[in-house]
């Protein structure tokens, strides 16, 4: 019987830490509700400025959905380092 040797010297592949299912699916899930809170936050008051008046409230409308997709991006980011 052959006995494989790969590029670390073991008889087997090695993977440190392997991240699941569940980990990816609670990613999603909380990533996608906390964007669509921040988001939709920031849209409605910004939208409800516009239509009263208040032309500052593009400021709030331009940057809504890049910072709906920050916590996605820190989670991420979070759950990424769990593979080092």
């Amino acid at each position: 019987m052959h006995v494989w040797r790969l590029a670390n010297g073991m008889g087997r592949p090695y993977s440190g830490s392997m991240i699941s299912r569940g980990d990816v699916v609670w990613l999603g899930v909380s990533s996608g509700v906390v964007g669509a809170l921040l988001g939709g936050l920031l849209l409605g008051i910004g939208m409800d400025l516009m239509v009263n008046g208040q032309p500052l409230g593009l400021l709030m409308v331009v940057p809504a959905a890049p910072l709906a997709a920050l916590p996605g991006w820190l989670l991420g980011r979070q759950l990424a380092k769990q593979l080092d």
